[in-house]
């Protein structure tokens, strides 16, 4: 059997994907030395950003695996090592495409990054199970998803996306953990468990700009941003750094509620910003025989929905009425939403789960215009 040959294996790292970054590691540096012996062992040397990488295992197994299965090696030997400065320094260099300081990718020319900011009027009405849940169903039907939890007093998308591991951290960038097929960054993930957070404006602000600019996103197809409720410091700086980024408003049936959210949706027509659509949630209970249950009143959508449209002259659809829905509540708690409970897709006795991926389906599929964007030709 013929040995094989070193484009060959290099070929076969080329597969190997590292986990956190979502690049091969043939691409980001990581293959330190590789040596074929004439019985035909191949010995591999990768280079981690750190040197206790929660996911070095799967790095080891999918490296065996790849360069396994090349004609003519019949064995495959890997060792970890750790990136000195200088390779870190030139990993965050290619991250960044050449960049020497960090900037907020989704506003630069070109970019095609999707930006949802999820907000509303008050808290409790589940727009963080919401954000949750159309992350997980777009990340599902095949897009590259980012979540940034800018509701940094109250964050809760780690715990409903099963985050359990802080991010890795290369000299200032910052590499979200994935959950998923989702790339999620909270402040609960640099706090002790329990830990309130008592910043005020100006920390709030750093804060989010350094979630968008810090973190690497890589190429996003959609980026979710959990808004907190109302339209204070966050929401307003959210407007300042990403103001391509399109508001989703959720709110309940409650007539109450839906006044509230109005007043969010209408910031709208200050930071001129375009409001997609409108959310209710909780807005009635299944019954067994098939009638419905509205325990917290009904319309509230379709008034938010209506007065915005009118006051912001264009249409604010009313996307989805969901039912209260237990599976949705259990998946938020254990870390797997209830859109991608049944194998990836949402169970069929989970109404609002099917709901959530019908919208997440259609925000990710709306036209989209190239209105001053590159498109990279010139005349001949």
């Amino acid at each position: 059997m013929p040995l094989p040959t070193h484009d060959a294996v290099m070929e076969a790292l080329d597969r190997v994907i590292d986990p956190e970054l979502r690049r091969p590691v043939t691409d980001l540096g990581m293959v330190s030395s590789v040596d074929i012996a004439e019985d035909g062992v191949v010995s591999v040397e990768v280079l981690l950003t750190v040197a206790g990488c929660p996911l070095k295992d799967t790095i080891t197994a999918d490296t065996q695996r790849e360069v396994g299965s090349v004609e003519g090696v019949t064995g495959v030997q890997v060792s970890l090592g750790v990136m000195n400065d200088e390779q870190k320094a030139e990993l965050r260099r290619r991250l960044r495409g050449g960049a020497a300081e960090p900037v907020v990718p989704f506003t630069q020319p070109g970019n095609l990054t999707r930006v949802y900011a999820v907000t509303s009027g008050k808290g409790g009405v589940g727009k963080s199970s919401v954000t949750a849940n159309l992350a997980a169903a777009m990340a599902a039907q095949g897009l590259s998803v980012g979540v940034v939890d800018a509701d940094i007093y109250g964050f809760s998308i780690p715990r409903m996306l099963g985050v359990d591991r802080v991010p890795t951290q290369l000299d200032g960038m910052i590499v979200p953990p994935v959950a998923h097929g989702v790339k999620v960054i909270s402040i609960g993930m640099f706090v002790e468990d329990k830990q309130p957070v008592v910043w005020r404006g100006p920390m709030l602000h750093r804060a989010v700009q350094q979630f968008l600019s810090d973190v690497f996103w890589g190429d996003l197809d959609v980026l979710l941003l959990d808004l907190p409720p109302g339209t204070g410091d966050v929401t307003i700086s959210v407007a300042q750094l990403l103001p391509n980024a399109e508001i989703l408003v959720v709110t309940t049936p409650q007539t109450a509620a839906a006044e509230v959210a109005e007043r969010t949706g209408l910031i709208a027509a200050q930071t001129h910003q375009k409001v997609v659509g409108v959310i209710e949630n909780m807005s009635y209970m299944p019954q067994p025989d098939g009638s419905r249950l509205e325990i917290f009143g009904s319309g509230g959508g379709a008034i938010v929905s209506a007065s915005l449209s009118e006051t912001l002259g264009y249409e604010v659809p009313l996307l989805a009425q969901l039912p209260l829905d237990i599976r949705l509540r259990e998946g938020s708690d254990t870390g797997c939403p209830a859109v991608v409970a049944d194998d990836g897709k949402p169970a069929a006795d989970a109404p609002a789960a099917l709901e959530l991926s019908a919208v997440a389906q259609r925000l990710s599929h709306r036209a989209r215009g190239l209105a001053g964007k590159s498109l990279g030709v010139t005349p001949a």
